[in-house]
């Protein structure tokens, strides 16, 4: 899914003004339901890329190392659910499944809780947070999940935050 930060789609660009007025941002993002954003994992602000950094020779990581890592995680995720037929992926984990194989330390607990209440987040979105998590920790080799994976994927919650849009 995607959509313009507001009626004038301007809103946070790096060079361009917005002309909406004031409120305007909010009800216009307003109108995407709360249950609807629930269900989306993944929320990211795509702002445009300037000249200067599209022309950028600077070295960008290689199609095919990404590639490679995002096959080692789903060959994580194929050996973690082995014997569970209808699960292929973190995704398609079950509540309960999460709470056994997305465990966190006292320290990510304290980071999720706080999330949560600053947030207004509900049980499906801190699911959902601990799934990307899980994922994000996949990708980086890593059995556990550390809070620098549990910061990242709140991280990617930006349009349940209030402040968003103003």
């Amino acid at each position: 899914m995607a959509t313009h930060p507001c009626p004038c789609g301007f809103y946070n660009h790096p060079d361009k003004d917005c002309v909406c007025g004031p409120g305007v941002v909010q009800k216009y993002l307003s109108k995407i339901s709360g249950p609807l954003l629930d269900r989306i994992d993944l929320h990211v602000e795509v702002t445009p890329v300037n000249f200067s950094e599209l022309s950028s020779s600077r070295l960008a990581e290689k199609s095919g190392l990404i590639r490679e890592r995002v096959m080692r995680a789903r060959a994580i995720q194929d050996a973690r659910f082995l014997a569970m037929e209808e699960v292929h992926a973190n995704a398609q984990m079950s509540a309960n499944m999460v709470r056994q194989i997305c465990q966190i330390d006292e320290q990510g607990r304290s980071l999720i809780k706080q999330a949560m209440e600053k947030l207004g987040l509900s049980a499906r979105a801190y699911d959902r947070i601990l799934k990307v998590a899980r994922t994000i920790a996949d990708l980086a080799d890593s059995e556990k999940v550390e809070i620098e994976h549990l910061a990242e994927a709140i991280h990617y919650r930006s349009l349940d935050r209030d402040s968003w849009a103003g």
